[in-house]
């Protein structure tokens, strides 16, 4: 049975963030998906391996074309969510298709910030994730190597993210759109991941009076801390603080919202409804959506920030034509590499078959020279058996064609049979 490249899911684009998050995983979850895919579909889905960040959810897989229709049910099914709901916002792509759009996530093509750098080491943690399952093989290994060298290519050959405005950036560009002067704000951050440190970076280039890191673990928060000089607390003291602070940027991966309604609301109370900005850029999300509904409360999701950075430019479209032309070329060569492995297990059998032909003529010919036959005789014979029985196939297939099979096979004839050395 053929093995085709398959790709499933969601994004930024097809889904808003109230679905994104429904069937977000995250990397702890991995493995146990990947169990739960090999489970469900046995040696149909020979490889797999799945990415899960705030923007996307995606399974890569390298499976018999006839489970194409089935995966997305499994999805729903995995995530608890109903398939329905789930059915008109996911996407599939196959062979080709899946695997440009394995180099265009990685080159940061299909990213909401265009260019933005973190989703190739969030591929390569997915990746790893799929090693460590035994979920991978030699497909998707060559497929996500060459992805690596494709985004590679495409950031040191192209100006893909030199234009582009972080959604660190943008969440500082909201808050300064309430406060304006920012050295006057207090600044909360809950959660010390990557993207927080990313949004720590920018706030601190601003010098606002006070920034905090609150974590589930503190020692985490205590390394992030540090390099802004800022402060650390304890996520349970949250509903005692919050009203502290004017700004809170959240990112964090809990599956529940951490700052529910009623917190928020008390907070709001405490600081006789001055205004607070918060940032959520989680999936699932960290805060509750109806916190948004509060007179005083500005609250963003992560598709709010990213409707911020899509702006475009000349210069960044003229980036992404050369991006993708490099991805084409690209795909190009990893749709060859693939077409010329299948063609291995017939090359096998095929070196097989002559292995075992040339094995009993050697061996007749050995019985012939023991009973003390000339040797010369011995070689011609041998060489005639093995030229009778290397050319009985071909000539048998030419007998028995006719019109259009004949001319086919007499045109494919000369490029199969070999051409005697000239001497010198």
């Amino acid at each position: 049975m053929s093995v085709d490249v398959l790709t499933f899911g969601l994004n930024h684009v097809s889904a808003p963030v109230s679905v994104r998050e429904r069937v977000s995983m995250p990397l702890d979850v991995l493995r146990p998906a990947l169990d739960g895919l090999k489970s469900a579909f046995g040696s149909s889905v020979r490889e797999a391996a799945i990415l899960s960040t705030c923007n996307r959810t995606e399974i890569y897989c390298a499976a018999e074309p006839h489970v194409s229709d089935k995966i997305p049910a499994w999805l729903a099914d995995f995530n608890r969510v109903e398939s329905g709901s789930l059915q008109p916002h996911l996407y599939r792509y196959q062979q080709n298709e899946a695997v440009r759009h394995a180099f265009r996530v990685a080159s940061g093509l299909d990213s909401m910030v265009l260019g933005e750098p973190q989703i190739l080491g969030q591929m390569k943690d997915a990746v790893r994730a799929a090693n460590e399952a035994g979920a991978l093989g030699t497909l998707l290994h060559q497929l996500f190597q060459r992805t690596f060298s494709v985004a590679k290519e495409v950031r040191s050959q192209t100006a893909i993210g030199a234009h582009s405005v972080s959604m660190a950036a943008a969440a500082v560009r909201l808050a300064e759109r309430v406060f304006g002067d920012m050295t006057q704000t207090n600044v909360l951050f809950v959660g010390a991941g990557e993207m927080i440190e990313l949004c720590a970076t920018h706030f601190a280039a601003l010098k606002p009076r006070t920034m905090v890191v609150a974590n589930r673990t503190i020692e985490r928060a205590d390394v992030l801390a540090s390099r802004f000089t800022a402060k650390t607390m304890k996520l349970t003291d949250l509903p005692d603080r919050l009203a502290d602070f004017d700004v809170i940027v959240s990112c964090t991966a809990s599956s529940l919202p951490i700052l529910g309604l009623g917190m928020v609301e008390r907070a709001t109370r405490s600081r006789r409804h001055k205004p607070m900005v918060m940032i959520d850029l989680a999936v699932p999300r960290d805060i509750e959506t109806e916190v948004g509904r509060l007179a005083d409360v500005y609250l963003y999701s992560v598709d709010d920030l990213g409707r911020m950075v899509q702006s475009g430019t000349d210069a960044r479209r003229a980036a992404v034509v050369q991006a993708e032309a490099i991805i084409e070329t690209r795909v190009q060569n990893f749709m060859h590499w693939l077409q010329n492995r299948q063609i291995v297990p017939a090359i096998v059998d095929i070196h097989q078959a002559a292995d075992q032909v040339r094995q009993a003529e050697l061996e007749k010919a050995m019985r012939l020279l023991a009973r003390g036959e000339a040797p010369e005789a011995v070689l011609e014979q041998l060489a005639h058996s093995l030229t009778q029985k290397y050319m009985h196939g071909p000539l048998a297939a030419l007998n028995r064609s006719e019109d259009t099979e004949r001319e086919q096979l007499l045109n494919l004839l000369p490029r199969l049979l070999p051409r005697a050395e000239r001497r010198r």
